[in-house]
């Protein structure tokens, strides 16, 4: 699963604490046992950071399908998964990020 959620700027403190928040996933019940966002994984990028709206968040997960469920019941009335043409574009744009770190320290340690 690769999705991105968008946010207004302004839920942004109550995201991160949320997504913060039961990194173990010990607080989780059924049927998300154990899931976390920490376990899952995820970026939040503001929409500057991504050359998209400068007003929204944008939470890109990359993980199982079992964990789509889980991310859109917890982020429920806080941020709804974006357009895939949107989705597509950002990914796009934080893999391109992570490529050139990786290639940096590359040429440093290399």
């Amino acid at each position: 699963m690769k999705a991105v959620f968008e946010a207004p700027m302004d839920k942004k403190v109550e995201l991160v604490k949320l997504m913060d928040a039961d990194p173990y996933g010990e607080l989780s019940v059924a049927p998300y046992l154990k899931m976390s966002f920490a376990r899952l994984g995820y970026k939040l990028k503001e929409g500057v950071q991504v050359g998209e709206d400068k007003e929204k968040l944008y939470i890109v997960f990359r993980g199982s399908d079992d964990y789509l469920p889980f991310v859109k019941s917890k982020l429920e009335g806080l941020a709804v998964q974006s357009a895939t043409d949107l989705s597509a574009r950002v990914i796009a744009k934080v893999e391109d990020e992570e490529s050139g770190a990786e290639q940096g320290m590359g040429a440093i340690f290399g």
